[in-house]
């Protein structure tokens, strides 16, 4: 019989021809399911070869239309692959190459695209797809498969689906299959069985079992489950009576029918589901849906109703409705038969009917529409976005209908998110700095004291940081949103910027001034002007160091005396010669003098500038001739006797001459005595000095005089207008006050005006306010206080220098647009019908003709109603009213046997907390006789409950919480630039322990049942910080020197050290001080030699002899202190002086005689070049007269003398004293300041000079004499407010604490107040009870009214109350009115599940084991897949083997699961016994297990040598060789193998050796090792006891034969050099794959 199988689809017609019975019909058919997609493949009647078609090319006209012809390529294939001539194949056979196409215009190309599903899942496909041969190989990791995908070509306009070759003709079709690989097949795994049963019978035969559960279920076509249950026979040496054993008889019901309406309703009751009779074969009776059109409320097509227009969308009443059901009860015995009814029950009969609700499915609303998508922009995270919609419940699930679908959906919505706006950024802003705070180191009672505005130094400032949101670049320019203020935790990845740093405000100016210099001389005011004969002397000052501060000035720096007669020029006259006489060697002559005009500071300048007639330049003189008085030069001017002239003293000083020698007979009389002294007036300047005092640089006001717009600074980011500072200057008299200003010089005269730039106006810039916090989303209940909203702004920049002022409002509050009020909806229940029992004819159809009386059930309506009376949907109750009424309940018809009693009497009244009340009813009528009715068991006539308490006991729980002070902030500080205050981190506060409030039965109850606030509160004190308390300053010490200049020091000392976090002491030394120290300067001597002019010349002349010769002169020497003008000085003791610089008092004198060489007195010593040896100082004199004798010389012009250091020679340097300690200004507390040291000039003996010696010698100074300095401010810690109270951790029980935190914002520096430890603070929350649903277990199976058969079990929620965790007190059980609704929480889950007793002799299934551990599909370990699967199943149990036909199938099932692992199975093995071992399978995580294990590597069980042993006394042993026997020694063939056993020789020690061994007698000797080798076959030990050489020999071959076989075994062993390539890396299960041959 020929067929003919035809493929049809998008890549042309093909068709198969075949034979059948043909053996490789199978193949082919497998074949359909791998033919490549890129090419059609032929099979010709010889199947060798076969034509393989290309892909059709591209259609190609000379138009766009129908004309266009399309070709592609044939080849003849062989079956391996290979190309082959066309005359292989069959030219019948042979497809088209070529076909009619319509070729597609260009434009076409937009109106069809190819539309492509996602690749399905992967499919085992039995063979390679280029094979022509079944797989047979063992799978190593992966098998191959093939996923397909559905490729359709589409209209764009309406995605409607057109023919594929439409497509084609724009673009190749995409692959609609791929390889893919599938892992290696997997066989079921199950456990070990457990233990066997006992024993099914108690006496004679019966049977017992074991099971074992199911881990792993079979995948990927591996090896189904085996049996997972063993039967054995047992018996019991006890035969069973007679007549027992035989069978058991057990009362079996079957499971109720479903719930139905009695017929005669059908025509009433539309819409009803109910039970169709007429097939009464089976239980399963035929379900019909009546429906009338007008009411469509079934469950079938709830979801179209809600299109009608109907009045009201939802149902608003509910009623039930009481139908009946059935079941089987049949009487079965133990081999399985069905028997009599009457064999199993008794009296009563079962209950074979009963009343039933019927049930009603669970309805719901529509889907709503989704929710915006929670992702709404592009972010870093790559995570989706979520959206939901729901639906609500629009009729509640009764008596088992339909449990409700899920009322929430989720999906995940912007997963790409490229086409987002990007997401906001935010980061943090900063406000302008505020001002710079001094914060005093002083008490709080110092600090009342102190004006601690004029503070000055280092301080801090602070500025507020603010969160903002970035705007997106990339939005639209008009959806840019201003930098509002946003919350800060949205910037809290960032670290928010410094909110405190150090600043400084200047302090007072601090110049530091040098010596005033000599008055100058009487100079015009301008001498480039003269004018008038009024002048002034001048005198100046410099700064040596000047603060950097902009605060004032420093003081004057010149200071003016007026005078008459100025002169800036003058005439200055130097003597050039000698006295060159007119005639002669002596007598009157002309001295040549150098007259030059000077300026003020005695340069040379020309001489036009000098007004007056210049001097002579030549000067009459006399050269004293022989007999001539010689008179000396004038002296040096004295110092002037006042430095001032005052109307009653004016200053004078005079100077002197001497004679030097006297006249002869002949000569020139010496002058008179009043000609030796001469006298001038000095310091004639009147003593009023004048100075000009400038004021402080005033504001910078604007200058209406400059036309300047504006200047640019600051690189042009601000433009302010340039105005003027201006002074006020100030003619000043020395110790009086002002004077007009003519008597100050006016060329000196300060600047009074200055250009400044004007401090720019500064508007005020506040941030814009922020969004309005938001409103509570859900309704407000009945009389809750109405919500706020707020908002707030932030001031940036204060307004300054007249810009526009801060707004008032920086801080706005409003109520809550009206919250709709939460609408009032309650149930209204209707009137309970009649109690319903089972339709009679029901009832006399199952169990013949009874009395309409029992149990029944009852059922009512329940509407709901709004708050006006009006009805509402049911729904609205279901959100709004809280737990639905009960609808239903069980009722009872009284029968004639029936006890009657009376009603329950009211309780009686309680007595208090802890009493109980009862209530009672009593038996009526013939009930009172009757047995039964008095069990009052069955029917109590008294009942007992506890009263109602209303006392609770507050019992204080868990710690105290810390200190918490109280928030000083008040609310709406936003509305403050920033409120400066140290944070108060001490006094009185409160702390809070809650209160668990418990009621009589010892439950948690609400705190508030016992306290307001759920709080025991309790005044606590944080005892303040203790500050570094200091002494105040000592004294000054002495200075440092005795002469010259040195530091002086104060001190103080601890008193008390820093507590409790108080400000920590300044650094310290070892005595615990701290000082201060300051330059000092102690004059050497504060007195001095005053020296007067020498007296005459005084010689002792002898009767009339001229006065000539050698005399004596003296001169007064007084001791004087110095500063002191020589008018006022009075004298002191001499031993004040310096004795050692005490000049001489007389000295020796020389009046030269008439006709003597008379020499002018000796010059100054000239300076020693340096104080090296051999250097000398010369002074010199010459000549006034010559001598009268030609032979008369006159003494030496020129006197030398040796430079001797420290004596002729003195060198001089500059030293400075040690740096005084960082000096501030007045009121500055830290911050910069100077220090000072002073500086000395030292000559080398070691005396200390005036400086100007120094600077006379050119010495340059290198050494400063002050420099800033810095004295660290102490900084505070500075902490952020607290934040807000957190919300508590745990809504319930006592676990739950707030929390609230702060950060520093600066840490403390030096002597700061350190940040406190405690950073966070925590607070207990009120013990709230925690109320939760326990679901109980699952119940055992109960079959009511029977012994077995079909049953229920069930399982309970109940309400419990507990603390929050579970170690401490267990829950307890409280009312269900606590948890919510039971009712809606029973429909959430399954309460009961149908189940099976088995009768005896069933077989029957086991309940379902537990589900085995979550395993995941690995390859080497690794998973490529992150949902796992575990599986469960039930055994068969067989109880008679009559009944074995009847038996279920086993079952198992798998279900999805997280967090699986990757499991490895391996074949365990025990130790050998008797050539035994056993063999197990087990898992990584030491399960054992069968299957999972290849079986192909099972190692063996039983062990065989090869060959057998058969030799004598020789056995198999534990390592598969054959040994010997005990007693018998094996010797080996040169193969290895056993040849024989002989006996073990002297085994027995009694026996006497074989005379084989024993070659000689042997010396009786104490050595073991003797004894040892008697033993032996071969003695190593000769007679003497030496060792034989055969012994040496051996040991030297062994030797041999080691060093042999290390050799050998190193060359076999010795690695190839070839490496193996690498195996190829694994491919992921779930990608595609190229058809690579190595899986």
């Amino acid at each position: 019989m020929d067929w003919t199988m035809t493929l049809k689809d998008d890549f042309g017609v093909i068709a198969w021809t075949r034979q059948a019975g043909n053996y490789l019909s199978l193949f082919l058919l497998l074949s359909l399911f791998s033919i490549p997609v890129h090419s059609d493949i032929v099979f010709p009647k010889d199947h060798h070869f076969s034509w393989r078609a290309g892909q059709w090319g591209q259609c190609i006209g000379e138009e766009c239309g129908s004309g266009g012809v399309q070709t592609r390529t044939i080849w003849c294939i062989h079956m391996e692959g290979w190309t082959t001539h066309h005359s292989h194949c069959q030219h019948m056979d042979k497809p088209e190459s070529q076909r009619q196409c319509f070729k597609v215009c260009d434009w076409h190309q937009n109106l069809f695209e190819w539309e492509v599903s996602d690749w399905g899942s992967c499919v085992f496909v039995p063979f390679f797809s280029n094979e022509l041969k079944l797989r047979t190989a063992e799978c190593i990791t992966a098998q191959h498969g093939i996923q397909r995908r559905k490729v359709h070509c589409v209209r764009t306009s309406n995605r409607t689906t057109v023919t594929s070759r439409i497509c084609e003709f724009f673009s190749q079709k995409p692959p609609v299959e791929q390889a893919c690989l599938i892992p290696c097949p997997q066989d079921c795994v199950v456990s070990d069985f457990t233990s066997w049963s006992g024993c099914s019978k108690t006496c004679g035969a019966g049977l017992q079992h074991r099971t074992r559960h199911v881990l792993a279920t079979p995948m990927y076509g591996g090896a189904n489950c085996p049996n997972l249950t063993e039967t054995r026979t047992c018996s019991h040496p006890v035969d069973c009576p007679a007549g027992e054993g035989e069978y058991q008889y057990s009362l079996k019901v079957g499971a109720w029918s479903e719930c139905r309406l009695p017929h005669h309703k059908d025509a009433l009751l539309s819409g009803r589901t109910t039970v169709d009779f007429s097939t009464s074969s089976n239980e399963n009776n035929t379900v019909t849906l009546h429906t009338l059109a007008v009411n469509q409320h079934s469950h079938h097509n709830h979801h179209q109703h809600h299109h009608h227009a109907h009045v009201h969308k939802y149902p608003m009443s509910w009623e039930l409705e009481v139908g009946y059901q059935t079941r089987h009860v049949r009487c079965t015995r133990s081999d399985g038969k069905n028997a009599m009814l009457s064999l199993c029950t008794k009296d009563n009969s079962p209950l074979t009917f009963q009343a039933c609700a019927m049930p009603k499915d669970c309805q719901t609303s529509d889907w709503s529409l989704w929710s915006p998508c929670s992702k709404t922009c592009r972010s870093t995270d790559l995570s989706p976005g979520y959206r939901l919609r729901s639906r609500i419940m629009t009729q509640i699930p009764v008596s088992g209908g339909k449990r409700c679908p899920a009322l929430e959906e989720k999906e995940a919505c912007n997963i790409i998110g490229d086409l987002l706006p990007n997401c906001p950024r935010y980061v943090w802003r900063t406000t302008d700095w505020g001002e710079c705070r001094i914060l005093p180191l002083l008490n709080q009672q110092d600090r009342r004291l102190a004006n601690i505005s004029v503070l000055c130094g280092g301080g801090i400032q602070t500025r507020k940081t603010y969160c903002v949101q970035v705007p997106d670049d990339s939005a639209p320019h008009h959806r840019k949103e201003v930098s509002r203020p946003v919350n800060a935790r949205l910037c809290d990845g960032e670290e928010p910027p410094l909110a405190v740093q150090r600043c400084s405000v200047p302090c007072q100016h601090h110049c530091l001034l040098s010596q005033w210099s000599p008055w100058g001389a009487c100079l015009h005011d301008n001498c480039k002007e003269p004018q008038g004969r009024k002048g002034f002397r001048q005198r100046r000052r410099e700064v040596l160091w000047e603060s950097s501060s902009t605060l004032g000035t420093c003081p004057h720096l010149t200071e003016f005396i007026p005078c008459e007669d100025p002169a800036c020029y003058r005439w200055q006259v130097r003597q050039e010669g000698r006295c060159v006489p007119t005639e002669g060697s002596c007598g009157p002559g002309i001295a040549v003098q150098n007259v030059t005009c000077v300026g003020a500071k005695g340069e040379d300048v020309p001489s036009d500038l000098c007004a007056d007639d210049p001097p002579l330049s030549e000067e009459a003189c006399e050269v004293a001739c022989l007999a001539d008085c010689v008179v000396g030069s004038w002296s040096s001017w004295s110092s002037c006797s006042h430095s001032c002239a005052t109307k009653t003293a004016e200053g004078r000083q005079s100077r002197i001459r001497s004679v030097l020698a006297i006249p002869g007979k002949e000569g020139k009389s010496c002058p008179a005595a009043p000609a030796l002294e001469e006298w001038r007036a000095c310091n004639d300047h009147s003593c009023m000095v004048f100075y000009w005092e400038a004021s402080p640089w005033g504001p910078c006001i604007e200058d209406n005089s400059l036309d300047v717009n504006g200047t640019d600074f600051m690189n042009g980011t601000s433009t302010c207008a340039v105005g003027v500072q201006i002074r006020k200057v100030t003619c000043m008299k020395m110790n009086a006050g002002a004077v007009i200003n003519k008597r100050c010089s006016d060329s000196s005269r300060p600047e009074t005006v200055q250009p400044c730039l004007l401090p720019c106006k500064k508007d005020c810039i506040v941030t814009p306010f922020s969004e309005w916090t938001a409103c509570p989303s859900t309704c407000l209940p009945e009389n809750a206080t109405a919500a706020t909203q707020s908002r707030y702004r932030t001031i940036i920049q204060r307004s300054a220098n007249g810009g526009q002022e801060c707004p008032d409002t920086l801080y706005e509050e409003r109520e809550c647009e009206s919250l709709r009020e939460c609408p009032v909806y309650r149930w209204r229940t209707h009137k309970w019908h009649s109690c319903t029992l089972v339709p009679d004819s029901v009832r006399r159809g199952l169990s013949g003709p009874a009395e309409a009386c029992g149990n029944g059930l009852e059922t009512r309506g329940v509407s709901c109603i709004g708050e006006n009376g009006e009805s509402a949907n049911m729904t609205e109750c279901l959100r709004w009213a809280g737990p639905l009424p009960p609808q239903i309940r069980e009722c009872r018809v009284a029968c004639k046997d029936d006890c009657t009693l009376t009603a329950w009497s009211k309780f009686s009244e309680c007595a208090g907390c802890g009493s109980s009340r009862s209530h009672k009813r009593s038996l009526t009528g013939r009930s009172k006789k009757k047995e039964h009715c008095l069990n009052e068991k069955l029917y109590p006539l008294e009942e007992t409950e506890t009263c109602p308490c209303d006392e609770f006991l507050s019992q204080p729980y868990g710690n105290w919480s810390a200190c918490i002070l109280p928030d000083p902030s008040v609310p709406g500080s936003l509305q403050g630039w920033m409120s400066h205050r140290e944070v108060k981190e001490c006094g009185q506060g409160l702390r809070y322990r809650a209160v668990a409030c418990i009621n009589q039965q010892g439950l948690l109850v609400n705190p508030t049942l016992c306290t307001d606030s759920g709080y025991i509160v309790e005044v606590c004190h944080i005892p303040c910080p203790l500050d570094c308390k200091l002494s105040d300053w000592s004294a000054w010490s002495a200075c440092s020197v005795s002469c010259g200049s040195g530091l002086k020091i104060r001190s103080k000392w601890l008193r008390e050290k820093a507590f409790n976090g108080g400000r920590p002491c300044p650094k310290l030394d070892l005595k615990n001080q701290v000082y201060e120290a300051v330059p000092c300067h102690r004059e050497c001597s504060q007195y001095k030699w005053r020296i007067e002019p020498w007296s005459i010349c005084t010689i002792n002349a002898v009767d009339d002899l001229p006065a000539c010769g050698e005399g004596v002169q003296s001169r007064k020497i007084r001791c004087v202190k110095k500063e002191t003008t020589s008018g006022e000085d009075s004298s002191v003791e001499d031993s004040l002086c310096d004795q050692e610089e005490m000049p001489p008092r007389a000295q020796v004198c020389y009046f030269a005689c008439p006709n003597d060489c008379v020499m002018a007195p000796w010059g100054p010593w000239s300076n020693c070049p340096l104080c090296d040896q051999g250097a000398a100082r010369n002074r010199s004199r010459h000549i006034l007269r010559l001598p009268a004798s030609d032979n008369a010389a006159c003494p030496e012009l020129v006197q030398s003398e040796p430079c001797v250091l420290n004596s002729t020679c003195f060198t001089y340097e500059y030293r400075v004293s040690g740096w005084s300690t960082c000096q501030l200004s007045g009121n500055a507390i830290c911050g910069q300041g100077t220090r000072l040291r002073l500086l000395d000039c030292i000559r080398s003996d070691g005396k200390i000079m005036e400086v100007h010696k120094c600077e006379k010698f050119d010495l340059i100074n290198k050494w400063r004499q002050s420099e800033s300095c810095t004295v660290d401010c102490p900084v505070s810690c500075m902490l952020s407010d607290w934040s807000p109270w957190a919300e508590c951790s745990h809504t319930c029980g006592s676990q739950g604490q707030s929390e609230r935190s702060r950060r520093i914002l600066q840490e403390a520096h030096e002597e700061g107040r350190p940040c406190p430890s405690q950073l966070t603070q925590t607070k207990p929350c009120p013990i709230r009870p925690c109320y939760m649903w326990v679901l109980s277990d699952w119940s055992a199976c109960t079959v009511e009214g029977a012994e077995c058969g079909e049953g229920f079990r069930s399982r309970k929620l109940s309400c419990v109350v507990h603390w929050g965790h579970w170690h401490g007190s267990p829950p307890q059980p409280v009312e269900e009115e606590l948890c919510g609704d039971i009712h809606r929480q029973n429909i959430q889950q399954e309460m009961e599940q149908p189940c099976f007793v088995p009768c005896p002799g069933d077989c029957h299934l086991t309940e379902w084991s537990s589900w085995s551990s979550c395993q995941l599909t690995c390859l080497e370990g690794r998973s490529f897949e992150t949902t796992g699967r575990q599986a469960r199943s039930r055994a068969v149990i067989i109880q008679v083997m009559e009944n074995q036909g009847s038996c279920p199938h086993q079952v198992f099932e798998t279900q999805p699961c997280k967090g699986g692992k990757c499991q490895s199975y391996q074949w365990r093995t025990g130790g050998w016994s008797n050539n035994e071992r056993a063999v197990w399978c087990q898992r990584s995580d030491g399960v054992n297990v069968t299957g999972g294990c290849f079986a192909q590597k099972r190692p063996t069980t039983l062990r065989h040598c090869h060959p057998p042993c058969t030799k004598p006394f020789s056995h198999c042993t534990p390592s598969g060789v054959c040994g010997c026997e005990k007693g018998y020694t094996e010797v080996m063939t040169t193969h290895g193998f056993l040849d024989y056993c002989t006996r073990t020789p002297g085994v027995d020690n009694n026996k006497k050796a074989d005379v084989k061994t024993n070659s000689g007698r042997l010396k009786p000797g104490p050595s073991q090792a003797k004894d040892l080798f008697n033993e032996w076959t071969l003695r190593p030990v000769g007679p003497d006891g030496r060792v034989k050489l055969w012994v040496y020999a051996v040991t030297a071959v062994g030797f041999i034969l080691i060093l042999f076989i290390i050799a050998l075994s190193f060359l076999v062993c010795k690695p190839s050099k070839t490496t193996k390539a690498s195996p190829p890396p694994q491919k992921p299960l779930t990608l595609a794959y190229d058809g690579d041959m190595d899986m």
